[in-house]
């Protein structure tokens, strides 16, 4: 994702740095939810009878309370985004996202994320399990290819990078 935006060699000269920022901050959250929602899927699945007695499978309840949780944790996100640069200097939005695109581990992680979330979100597309379930798919398939990218950089490349 990060590839996509334009970098500057100085921070003060960077364009879109709302857009970038907001988007890492609102997928950070989207991944958050992603996180959180298969431990309260499988808490209330195994917990409460009426989610038993629904008939809805495991892997179905873990997919819908993974979306409704990766959308709340977006909108919360982007709430706490709002608050934090609230009132701030356009320099202090191009900072950090300069930052952000200067980061070549954020950058590489950007990318098996989103990786990860296409994968996630197609997988459970073909199941037609509808828009909470692909939603939950896709933040968790965005985790697993973050897990891909610690795997790959500090597995097999030792956490060195080409020409270190």
């Amino acid at each position: 994702m990060s590839r996509f935006w334009p970098h500057t060699p100085y921070a003060e000269d960077q364009p879109l740095a709302l857009p970038i920022l907001t988007t890492h901050v609102l997928t950070r959250g989207f991944q958050c939810g992603g996180a959180i929602g298969p431990i309260v899927g499988v808490s209330r699945h195994y917990l409460s009878k009426s989610a038993r007695a629904s008939g809805q499978s495991l892997s179905t309840m873990i997919l819908r309370t993974t979306g409704r949780s990766s959308i709340i944790a977006t909108a919360l996100a982007a709430v706490a985004l709002a608050g934090r640069m609230r009132g701030r200097e356009h320099i202090e939005w191009a900072d950090r996202s300069w930052r952000l695109l200067e980061n070549k581990g954020q950058v590489e992680v950007d990318d098996w994320s989103l990786g990860g979330a296409v994968v996630g979100a197609l997988a459970t597309g073909v199941r037609r399990a509808g828009f909470l379930a692909v939603t939950g798919g896709t933040a968790v398939g965005s985790l697993v290819g973050v897990a891909g990218y610690l795997g790959w950089r500090y597995g097999v490349k030792k956490g060195k990078w080409d020409g270190e």
